[in-house]
């Protein structure tokens, strides 16, 4: 895909184009994380270094530039955030509709496969089962009483 064509949501279906996507989208938004940061810690030393204003508390200085500079910081945090977004958003579009066919699948054949199993061991279960499972516990239980 060239860089003047527009991405639409019929490139997003296939793997190799949401990969194409992401890494465009990385190499467009870290160099506006960057430059956002950068930003943001220069206009904070500025705003630091300025003269405080007449009838500032000892601080107050310090305090209004990192008031004035958490906005531009919080602006990278959100660009950065969405490069996890889109990485969220393949790994999601993968599962729900590329993985979830054969997961289901492989469900059918497990279930068919216990249907069978259960069918022959119903066939060729012995028919006294139950006194079996009684005498594993021995005498321990012969004294008991139900409500005695």
């Amino acid at each position: 895909m060239s860089s003047a064509e527009k991405w639409t949501s019929k490139h997003l279906l296939s793997p190799v184009d949401r990969a194409i996507h992401l890494e465009q989208r990385r190499a467009q938004l870290l160099p506006i994380v960057d430059d956002l940061r950068r930003l943001a810690r220069e206009i904070e030393a500025e705003v630091k270094e300025m003269e405080s204003i007449e009838g500032d508390l000892p601080g107050q200085a310090k305090l209004r530039a990192w008031h004035v500079g958490k906005p531009l910081f919080k602006a990278a945090d959100d660009v950065e955030r969405a490069i996890g977004d889109l990485i969220s958003f393949n790994a999601r579009f993968q599962k729900a509709y590329e993985d979830l066919p054969q997961r289901r699948e492989a469900k059918r054949r497990r279930k068919e496969l216990a249907k069978a199993g259960q069918a022959e061991a119903i066939e060729s279960a012995p028919a006294s089962a139950a006194p079996a499972q009684r005498d594993d516990f021995g005498d321990v239980f012969d004294g008991l009483r139900r409500g005695a």
